[in-house]
């Protein structure tokens, strides 16, 4: 399975880490950091043709990539089916 993260970008469901809110993640100064070593490490993807407001940690072959995507946290996880009730199979 697949996940949309938006601009034609999709990941395999198996490598996606976490799903995080941007305003509420970054309000802790370790995920400000987290995001500003991924941007220097030239880990940082955006995915995003307006503000971001969510970024996914995916991991593959033992390395991290970030990816900051203009839909919601919430909306992805519902995509991925973490809720009760929602369709993984889309």
């Amino acid at each position: 399975m697949y996940l949309h993260l938006g601009k034609n970008v999709i990941v395999p469901f198996d490598t996606v880490v976490g799903v995080f809110d941007l305003d509420s993640a970054s309000a802790s100064p370790r995920t400000r950091q987290y995001l500003e070593r991924a941007e220097r490490e030239g880990r940082l993807i955006s995915v995003a043709d307006d503000l971001p407001r969510s970024f996914v940690v995916c991991r593959e072959g033992g390395r991290d990539a970030v990816y900051l995507s203009q839909i919601s946290a919430r909306t992805l996880e519902k995509r991925a089916g973490v809720f009760p009730g929602s369709d993984p199979e889309w």
